[in-house]
């Protein structure tokens, strides 16, 4: 996937091969998407009785979702509303679904992500491949005022109020193809359609479809150690001068991660692995990790080294600030659905 990927973004010429294939895709997402509407307007989608706020993209590969949800969480907790959080579970274990997650469920079980929107907010979070049944579990168990959806932009079958789209301004749509020729999983112009379009970053976007915007920025706070749970600020240079640091990360878009590890003043050695990766204490072993040198990589992939991590071991504690008129934007949005 991590060739493939380069190759979208590099826009190689040889991805034209697979054009065929891409309107396949494209046509699917366009006619899926208005079955939905068609179903919607006719009434023959269940009647939402809470808002429901799907964050979600237009490609393949990370571009700040989970962040974005946590923020939110938090936001509307202190809104006083009740927010519950749905999500496919990708890499989940579990045998069975839906799974609330919650402090006896591994993360093997549960998903990366999943695990830390729960370990973050809080709030009740539920798997299930099937979004829509995570939906009628969330309704029938808890009581969630607001839902947000960890994803699923293109699972139609989950009926939504509210669609928020976030995309990368440095990478943007690659070169503009649906998959596999491209990155998208629907065409550029579902833009035009969401609620609300998200720019994680300041990077100034050359897309026309990009220039009114929200935004959100992602600022590192501090280190902690996975073992002693001790943190250092990260604006302190947080280990000694001359110190290499082993920068891990199994991200769908790694180079996000690695470039805020550039504001330290220490060389850094990468190393990438697959998007939702199942560390092993033996991938840290060997000539590609210096024995001694710290260990940085993010939350998403610390919490699945926390059986084995030793003091090398260390996550990067970021924080999302979010626009305020976004934030203000989904308050009106929750209070008038609640009104009515």
């Amino acid at each position: 996937m991590n060739f493939l990927s380069r190759a979208w973004y590099r826009q190689s010429a040889w991805l034209w091969l697979l054009l065929p294939l891409s309107l396949v895709v494209r046509y699917v997402a366009v006619r899926r998407l208005r079955t939905l509407q068609k179903a919607s307007k006719s009434g023959h989608i269940e009647a939402l009785s809470c808002p429901v706020i799907v964050v979600g993209n237009l490609t393949a590969g990370g571009t700040g979702k989970t962040p974005l949800i946590i923020a939110l969480a938090h936001h509307l907790k202190k809104e006083g509303f009740r927010p519950a959080i749905i999500s496919r579970g990708y890499k989940s274990q579990s045998q069975r679904y839906p799974l609330l997650v919650d402090d006896s469920v591994s993360v093997s079980d549960s998903g990366d992500e999943p695990a830390l929107i729960y370990r973050h907010t809080g709030c009740p979070v539920v798997i299930d491949p099937d979004r829509a049944a995570a939906l009628r579990f969330v309704r029938q168990h808890t009581d969630a005022t607001v839902v947000l959806s960890d994803d699923g932009l293109q699972h139609f079958g989950l009926a939504r109020s509210y669609e928020i789209c976030v995309v990368d301004p440095v990478r943007e749509f690659g070169n503009g193809l649906c998959l596999p020729a491209g990155p998208l999983r629907e065409p550029v112009s579902r833009l035009q359609q969401v609620d609300a379009v998200v720019l994680n970053g300041d990077a100034q976007p050359d897309h026309p479809l990009l220039s009114r915007c929200f935004r959100i920025g992602i600022k590192a706070e501090a280190l902690v150690n996975l073992s002693t749970a001790e943190r250092r600020p990260f604006s302190a240079a947080p280990f000694k001068i001359g110190t290499t640091i082993e920068a891990v990360a199994g991200l769908g878009n790694p180079e996000r991660f690695f470039s805020l590890l550039e504001d330290l003043p220490y060389p850094i050695q990468t190393h990438s692995f697959p998007d939702h990766y199942q560390y092993r204490s033996e991938d840290f072993q060997g000539a590609a990790f210096s024995q001694g040198n710290p260990i940085v990589m993010t939350e998403k992939d610390g919490i699945k080294c926390d059986s084995f991590a030793d003091s090398r071991f260390w996550c990067l504690d970021v924080e999302a600030r979010v626009d305020l008129d976004l934030l203000t934007q989904v308050s009106q949005h929750v209070r008038h659905f609640s009104d009515h």
